[in-house]
């Protein structure tokens, strides 16, 4: 559709810690959103990082409020009409409760596991005038705009796949930690080597001209 546009959020960064890198360096690595102009109301991928106890020992984030995040991109909260997680970790639904009242869509899977798991914080997504929509696989949320299972990261990881003026866009969140690893399992399943994720055939037959990611600032062209 031409008047669909997709946007960068810049919600700051956090230090993963080098237990976490495999290199044995600690690494710093943006947290982006992504926002989805769209004729219908904007839609908003990701709201940055939460406050908990023990994250900012952790991760040290620097961390840019969801109010703020979006005046930079043009946009006030009361202007979105939804939020998509792509997963329910603190970095990624951090700032839903800046946006009560708007309907939040995560899989079913994703929420069991919010709300039972360690690897989770429950007060996150389940936050005073939270308006949890929950799929159970492939939903279309509004016209040219389609939420697709792409687990791994979590269970119930998701992308969000826009059909936008100049082709698809693919909002992969966290499906890949940067652009290389989705290079790397596209030309895997060229090649017939490594072990690509079921759903790549899925996101690739959408013919996508970009893909992005939560944590890299670079985008994955075919």
């Amino acid at each position: 559709m031409t008047d669909i546009t997709v946007r960068r959020v810049d919600f700051g960064y956090f230090v993963r810690p080098a237990e976490e890198t495999g290199t044995g360096a600690a690494r710093a690595e943006p947290v982006l959103g992504y926002l989805i102009d769209h004729p219908d109301g904007a839609i908003l991928v990701d709201t940055g990082m939460g406050h908990a106890p023990g994250v900012d020992d952790h991760y040290r984030p620097r961390r840019i409020a969801v109010d703020e995040a979006l005046a930079v991109a043009g946009m006030r909260t009361d202007q979105i009409r939804y939020v998509v997680n792509c997963h329910l970790h603190f970095d990624h639904c951090g700032g839903n409760a800046a946006l009560a009242g708007v309907p939040v869509f995560a899989q079913r899977s994703e929420l069991e596991l919010a709300r039972t798991s360690e690897e989770y914080l429950a007060s996150l997504v389940d936050h005073p005038g939270a308006v949890l929509q929950e799929l159970d696989g492939e939903t279309r949320i509004a016209p040219g705009v389609l939420i697709v299972p792409t687990p791994g990261h979590t269970v119930g990881h998701q992308s969000v796949i826009v059909a936008t003026g100049d082709g698809t866009v693919i909002v992969a969140g966290q499906s890949h930690d940067h652009a290389t690893a989705f290079t790397g399992d596209v030309l895997g399943r060229r090649a017939g080597v490594g072990l690509p994720p079921a759903w790549l055939d899925r996101l690739l037959a959408l013919d996508p001209r970009r893909v992005l990611f939560a944590h890299d600032n670079a985008v994955w062209t075919p």
